[in-house]
């Protein structure tokens, strides 16, 4: 066990905190700031970066991904710095996958170029909508047409680039879906993360919805049937799904994401961020503080900055479980049971393989397609405790 996280990789993920504007739906750890002082929040990441370094040595590095909040609101000479501080500490993999978030409205051809020249390799985009009426609805400050422009942009600078779109929008058809889902895969370069909407707690629509001012959501069959139409259509243009909500051209998958799905360890650095790291044989969950000032004053004054979690082997069993099924390679039964102590159960897995909804080949057991929509449902059969 002591080694298992080598099975799923080794990356890093930085959280950037900060927005232009908070949008309704978003139940990320992402604040509206009036001011950054980006040479302090520069110190502190470079900080942690050695902080971490110096807890785990040598591992070769797969994947970076600068997340938020927006992390293209960064100064491109902060994203150069960490990254030249990474690769100071880190044997990097041959082709290292290096990600940074964007936000159509915070994108201009020469800080792409120097994010470029700072070391980004792929660049994950959130467009969330073709549609400028519904963009609005989402609180997102960018128009269809900015962001076909910020996705040309892109293409000039960097070899990968995904884009997110949210779909089960208020008052959205299964037609008109059809007709947005095909038009984004014509602008597709390799890789699409496709979102129904969820109504989150604590988020501006969750209050809404709770108040019964949230009008014009599709019925749950409704979302089903867009969720299908999204598998076929997809598939059909050459980008199948690998993951429940995201679809590759062969090949092009999210490496880092892969990481987490495919259980292994990945550095959390930021206000928020989560992590989960092998040190001396035992396996712990991280989590930084949420609030931005608090974190920082934190790693300023090396105070206590995240809470860390022993995982159990059971512990880690349910997670990768609950993570593997995510995507179509699935699980190796084997290395859930040397997790667990115990195997499956195998009167749950042979129901679910009998009504469809695992399979299980190659050593490898995998949700279905119709296992992957309801995929909570089927791990609760097979975690019954």
């Amino acid at each position: 066990m002591a080694e298992d996280w080598q099975q799923g990789g080794f990356g890093l993920y930085l959280h950037w905190p900060f927005c232009e504007a908070k949008c309704p739906y978003c139940d990320f750890n992402s604040h509206v700031a009036r001011h950054i002082d980006q040479s302090r929040w520069c110190a502190a990441y470079l900080t942690e970066i050695d902080r971490y370094a110096a807890l785990l040595p040598g591992r070769v590095l797969n994947t970076v991904f600068f997340g938020g909040g927006t992390p293209s609101l960064m100064a491109p000479e902060t994203v150069a710095a960490i990254i030249e501080r990474i690769k100071h500490h880190w044997p990097m993999a041959n082709d290292p996958e290096i990600t940074l978030e964007a936000n159509p409205g915070s994108v201009e051809a020469g800080r792409f170029r120097a994010f470029a020249q700072a070391g980004i390799s792929r660049i994950s985009m959130g467009v969330q909508a073709l549609n400028d009426a519904d963009l609005k609805r989402l609180g997102r400050i960018h128009s269809v047409a900015e962001a076909r422009q910020a996705f040309d942009i892109a293409r000039e600078n960097f070899e990968r680039v995904s884009f997110d779109l949210i779909y089960a929008r208020q008052d959205q058809t299964l037609d008109s879906w059809k007709t947005e889902l095909r038009s984004a895969l014509s602008m597709a370069v390799d890789h699409v993360s496709l979102y129904q909407l969820t109504i989150e707690s604590g988020t501006a629509f969750g209050d809404r919805y709770a108040a019964g001012k949230l009008r014009g959501l599709p019925e749950d069959d409704i979302a089903a049937e867009m969720y299908e139409t999204t598998q076929e259509i997809c598939a059909s243009a050459g980008l199948p799904a690998y993951e429940v909500s995201n679809h590759a051209r062969a090949g092009a998958e999210s490496r880092h994401n892969l990481i987490y799905w495919r259980y292994g360890d990945y550095i959390g650095i930021g206000p928020g961020a989560h992590g989960r790291i092998t040190h001396n044989g035992q396996k712990y969950a991280t989590e930084a503080h949420r609030a931005p000032g608090k974190w920082l004053e934190s790693v300023e004054k090396s105070s206590v900055i995240e809470t860390r979690e022993r995982l159990s082997g059971p512990d880690q069993a349910v997670e990768y479980l609950l993570m593997g099924l995510r995507i179509t390679d699935g699980i190796d039964p084997a290395r859930f049971e040397r997790l667990a102590g115990k195997p499956l159960d195998p009167a749950a897995v042979d129901h679910l393989v009998s009504i469809g909804m695992i399979e299980t080949h190659d050593s490898r057991l995998r949700a279905t397609r119709s296992g992957r929509a309801v995929l909570n449902a089927v791990i609760r059969d097979l975690l019954p405790d």
